[in-house]
């Protein structure tokens, strides 16, 4: 992730949960910003977050995250 914002994107920094996670959200992982691809629903409203990097996250019920979405613009 370089900074790139698509025309008529605004970004918005959110706070997310397990339930509240959606694909394109940009999470600050160990310095990095990771962008979800793919949600995996797990048992007790968990749910697995994979990444463009390949890389993947875990977030349990109770996990809170602080993540950048983008929202249209028009």
């Amino acid at each position: 992730m370089r900074g790139w914002t698509p025309a008529g994107a605004l970004a918005t920094n959110v706070e997310i949960t397990s339930k509240s996670v959606q694909r394109g959200d940009v999470i600050q992982v160990g310095g990095q910003h990771c962008r979800v691809i793919d949600l995996i629903q797990l048992p007790a409203n968990a749910k697995r977050l994979r990444f463009e990097s390949g890389e993947q996250l875990t977030m349990h019920a109770r996990t809170r995250l602080v993540a950048l979405r983008m929202r249209r613009h028009w």
